[in-house]
């Protein structure tokens, strides 16, 4: 469902994010962004002069490279459009990702390792969507291929939104064993992970 018609409006602002997975040849994986910004208007820029309509303010690249277990392997970042000459300089420092797994703790280790001077703020917020898609490229593949395994700890993706809260439906229908909620006729008995 789209949402409600808008009042009249003109167009400012884009920013347009996509995000790949892929499964590459050597077993590892490549989860990659792109970030582009534009302007529904020309504008002077100090560095770049005239900037045209719906040409990019910012137009950068990130690719992690990471492991069945989500360890980051490798980083490329690349800036192609930027407000200043010296945006692309930083792009060595997200090499600092190296060893860190995506999950619990990933946005506190990203904004350590490259949260204000340290980074790029555009390139910093594209890391968010790129670790959601590195689940949604990853997990699928690896369970469909691996023999399901009984498992001491809940899915990590319980509790990360209303759906997925373990007194809620999807878990008590999905993941029986890490329901916490009250008793319906029809289970017999509650969860109890």
């Amino acid at each position: 469902m789209p949402l409600p018609e808008p009042v009249p409006r003109e167009p400012v602002h884009s920013r347009e994010i996509q995000c790949r997975g892929y499964r590459r040849a050597d077993g590892l994986w490549d989860i990659e962004g792109r970030l582009v910004d534009t302007k529904a208007y020309p504008f002077t820029n100090a560095f770049r002069g005239e900037i045209p309509s719906g040409e990019p303010l910012h137009a950068m690249w990130l690719r992690l490279t990471v492991d069945d277990e989500l360890v980051v392997r490798d980083v490329v970042a690349v800036t192609d459009a930027g407000p200043y000459a010296v945006c692309p300089a930083i792009t060595p420092a997200f090499a600092t990702l190296k060893g860190v797994r995506i999950g619990p703790g990933w946005r506190r280790e990203v904004l350590g390792r490259l949260g204000g001077v340290k980074g790029c703020t555009h390139l910093v917020e594209l890391l968010w969507p790129l670790a959601t898609a590195a689940y949604q490229t990853v997990y699928p593949i690896l369970a469909r291929e691996r023999p399901a395994v009984a498992q001491d700890r809940p899915p990590v993706h319980l509790d990360s939104c209303h759906a997925l809260a373990r007194d809620g439906d999807v878990v008590r229908r999905h993941h029986p064993r890490w329901y916490n909620g009250p008793l319906r006729e029809e289970d017999g008995s509650a969860g109890g992970g």
